[in-house]
């Protein structure tokens, strides 16, 4: 029930938020503020544990799970809404500036002199 409740809580804060093309140019911390109402700050931490952290991610990755959310391949109807306004650069920009967020995961490297 929290996880319902949590999801229509995100669903109602971010489709309140129109993905237009003035979003689409605005820097990706901007960009962002859709994804981290339900993910949290940089993405680090989600606001329910079944929500993945986005901060530390593979681009790559975020990338084609963002696109497999636009296409259908992957079902989740919040992502799926959130996905489906979004352009192949607004993807990369979000993959992008996710894959650079320290999450709880990050392993800093090691410095070699």
């Amino acid at each position: 029930m929290k996880h319902t409740i949590a999801g229509l809580v995100c669903a109602v804060a971010v489709s309140s938020v129109p993905l237009t093309a003035a979003w689409a140019e605005s820097p990706a911390p901007e960009k962002a503020a859709v994804c981290t109402s339900c993910h949290g700050e940089r993405g680090a931490k989600p606001i329910a544990p079944t929500y993945p952290m986005l901060a530390g991610q593979y681009a790559n990755y975020l990338a084609q799970a963002l696109h497999e959310y636009k296409d259908g391949q992957r079902k989740n109807p919040i992502m799926a809404a959130q996905a489906a306004t979004l352009s192949d650069a607004d993807i990369k920009a979000l993959a992008h500036y996710f894959s650079e967020q320290q999450g709880a995961l990050y392993t800093p490297t090691i410095e070699q002199k």
